[in-house]
């Protein structure tokens, strides 16, 4: 039995040697455990550190593709070199390495083919009360999505069984905690969770430059990687609403048809108003025009008498 556990990196120079110093070398039911470090296109020195931490592997890519694809070549590459489980972890030592035991359990007693670390995220101190909220309600959406009983989708510590591994796709290049779990949900993957420990921050979290880009990013993938599987019901729903939308507006039209009256219902009430009020104003316009000629021309003609009248008699 073999254990690969991979750590997909991107300028982690300074945490790295944190992180491969407190991975277990053994473990218990399995004789072999190798370290897979996957750069992905760091500018500083990390691929010289894990060589230098003696890690088992390294592979670097020549160019940043994220964290998914990073994810998703590590699989690959531990799959090649012939692991029965894979361990991902982050390389900023965020998860407690000494729980990774139990995080393979499930797995050699053949009760899980994907085993999710739960962070227990609700009694976490430096979880702000909004992103408690967002978690709760991203970890209800994805349940629905996929089927599963979800306690922490958004967790990186997992572990995979070689089935597992073999059975999955990435596509996202942003990343794969959300695609795997649908992914595991449509396949019948059984999925476990063990509780697992986390360290304090050694920095802040690079995948993503605020929280509100995250909730858009992750909504697209929720709706692209399940519109894969459930095409039917993702259209089905899209073309229901826009069936609702017109229904609406004909029963809008319809009820001023009949109020209003008329084929052209309220939309002609609607105009014949506007006109009437426009005549309105343009008669009372033209109106006061004729009101102040008058009262130009009422002076100059009080100024000219009568001939008749001039001096009492005839010129």
């Amino acid at each position: 039995m073999k254990l690969i556990i991979q750590i997909p990196c991107l300028n982690e120079e300074a945490t790295l040697p944190v992180t491969v110093a407190s991975l277990p070398r053994s473990l218990p039911g399995v004789e072999r455990v190798e370290i897979l470090v996957v750069d992905d296109g760091s500018t500083d020195r990390t691929p010289e550190t894990a060589r230098r931490l003696g890690v088992d592997h390294v592979l670097v890519l020549p160019t940043h593709q994220g964290l998914a694809r990073a994810f998703m070549v590590g699989l690959e590459t531990s799959l090649k070199l012939g692991a029965d489980i894979i361990v991902n972890t982050d390389a900023d030592n965020q998860y407690d390495a000494r729980d990774l035991e139990r995080l393979i359990v499930p797995i050699l007693e053949g009760r899980a083919d994907l085993v999710i670390g739960d962070r227990r995220v609700q009694s976490l101190g430096h979880f702000s009360h909004l992103k408690r909220i967002l978690h709760r309600i991203g970890d209800h959406v994805m349940r629905q999505l996929s089927g599963l009983e979800l306690l922490d989708s958004t967790s990186g510590y997992r572990a995979f069984s070689r089935e597992a591994a073999l059975r999955l796709n990435v596509f996202s290049r942003f990343t794969y905690t959300l695609e795997t779990l649908i992914q595991a949900g449509k396949k019948n993957l059984a999925v476990a969770h063990v509780p697992v420990g986390v360290n304090t921050k050694l920095r802040e979290s690079r995948l993503f430059p605020n929280l509100w880009f995250y909730l858009k990013r992750s909504a697209s993938t929720m709706v692209r990687i399940y519109a894969m599987y459930e095409p039917l019901k993702v259209f089905s729903y899209i073309g229901g609403s826009m069936l609702l939308a017109g229904g609406l507006l004909i029963l809008r039209f319809a009820y001023f048809y009949f109020t209003a009256g008329g084929p052209s219902g309220h939309l002609m009430a609607a105009n014949r108003h506007l006109l009437e009020d426009v005549q309105y104003r343009l008669r009372k316009l033209e109106l006061e025009g004729l009101e102040a000629e008058r009262e130009i021309d009422a002076p100059s003609a009080r100024r000219i008498p009568a001939p008749w009248t001039a001096g009492g008699g005839n010129p």
